[in-house]
Formats: C-alpha cells, sequence, structure tokens
C-alpha cells in the first residue's frame, strides 16, 4: 500500500494536472495538454481528411509532451538531493510561461502548446510508492490498474483495498478538472495562477528537503 502522506501529495498534484488540462482543452478549443491519446486519435482522424491545421496542432502537442517527458527524468534522476527540485521547478516554471505569455497577448492558442511541455515533465516529480502511480497527468493506466487490483484483491492475492488508492489519483484528476472549470468560468486564463502556486509549493518543499538532506547522501 502507499502511504498516506505520499498518496494525498499525489492527489493534489494530479489535481492541479487536471486543472491545467481543462483549461488548456478550453482554450485549445478541445485538443489536450495531457491527454496524449486523444491527440493521436484526432491527429490520425485529421490524416484521413487532410486536415494540416489539426495534425500539426497534434504533433506539436505530442512532440512537446514526449521532450517534456526526457527532461522530467533527465532532472528527475540527476541528482539524489537536487533532481526533485529540478523537475517540479520546471514544471513551475512551464505553466507560469504559458500563463505569463496569454497575459502579454500571445494568442492562447499558441502559449497553450507550452502546457503539454510541462505535463510531460510532471509524472517525474513524484516517485512510485508501493503499487500507485501517483502525480500523474493522465489516468486510463491508473484506471486499468485499479479494476485489476480489485480482480486479485477478491481472490486474496493483494492487499484488500489497494484499488481504492489507484480511484483516489483518479478522483483527483477529476475534482481538479471540476474546479479548473469552475474557476475559468469566472477568473478566464488567469485561472490557471493557482496551479502555478500548487507547482511552486511542491518545488519549495523539494527544494528545503534537499537542503536538509546529510552530505553524505549527496
Amino acid at each position: 500500500m502507499t502511504p498516506a502522506r505520499h498518496l494525498i501529495l499525489g492527489m493534489v498534484l494530479t489535481g492541479a494536472a487536471g486543472f491545467v488540462d481543462v483549461i488548456g482543452f478550453i482554450e485549445l478549443g478541445g485538443y489536450f495538454t495531457s491527454f496524449m491519446s486523444g491527440n493521436t486519435t484526432q491527429g490520425g482522424a485529421a490524416l484521413a481528411e487532410g486536415n494540416w491545421q489539426v495534425i500539426g496542432l497534434t504533433l506539436a502537442l505530442v512532440g512537446l509532451f514526449f521532450i517534456g517527458s526526457v527532461v522530467g527524468n533527465l532532472l528527475a534522476t540527476s541528482s539524489f538531493r537536487w533532481g526533485a527540485p529540478a523537475v517540479s521547478g520546471f514544471v513551475t516554471l512551464g505553466v507560469g510561461t504559458a500563463l505569463g505569455l496569454v497575459l502579454l497577448g500571445i494568442d492562447p492558442a499558441r502559449a497553450m502548446i507550452i502546457l503539454a511541455l510541462a505535463a510531460g515533465a510532471q509524472n517525474a516529480i513524484l516517485p512510485m510508492r508501493g503499487a500507485v502511480r501517483i502525480g500523474v497527468t493522465f489516468v486510463t493506466g491508473t484506471l486499468y490498474i485499479a479494476g485489476q487490483d480489485l480482480a486479485l484483491a477478491m481472490r486474496g492475492a493483494v492487499p484488500r483495498w489497494r484499488w481504492v488508492q489507484h480511484l483516489m489519483i483518479w478522483l483527483g484528476l477529476l475534482s481538479g478538472g471540476l474546479l479548473g472549470a469552475l474557476l475559468y468560468r469566472t477568473l478566464g486564463i488567469q485561472a490557471l495562477a493557482l496551479p502555478v502556486l500548487v507547482y511552486a509549493a511542491f518545488a519549495s518543499g523539494h527544494l528545503i528537503a534537499a537542503i536538509r538532506l546529510p552530505p553524505t547522501r549527496v
């Protein structure tokens, strides 16, 4: 089982991802900043129709997400002490940059694709604890594993309630998406300031923890 504290942190981080993704989805007119399966199928449909504008957008989102995942993992594994602060700081910078560009007058449809870069990196912020993937930006696999764990629990092969922890991560994404959609109605793109603060809090917490680490663990 994943420790409760780590699970809660994962839910908060996944909630922030849902918040960001729903705003990106609205601003991009129905395309995702973290759900690359959806973008890929839409890109395939666009290829069949010869819609090069959509093809370009989906390729950009998928490509940036992929680059973000590479950068995030490079940062996370670069140093035992500074890896976590580096990747969480990178995600904060990515979301903050997207918000800042829009506030400076850049077309939101262009600025929002930067969120895909941040989303790819976010999945490297928290290490896996127990059997639950936490702090992620997509939950299709999480839902599958929840069902798998429930089936195994029925046979007594895994802890009885472990499948619920997977569903809690899914609930985190749902809650974040709901909150993001509601705040977007009143604040518009400025609602992105909230997840920026969440990511900044993670970056600050990781930085403080890194500073407090004994020198022998560098």
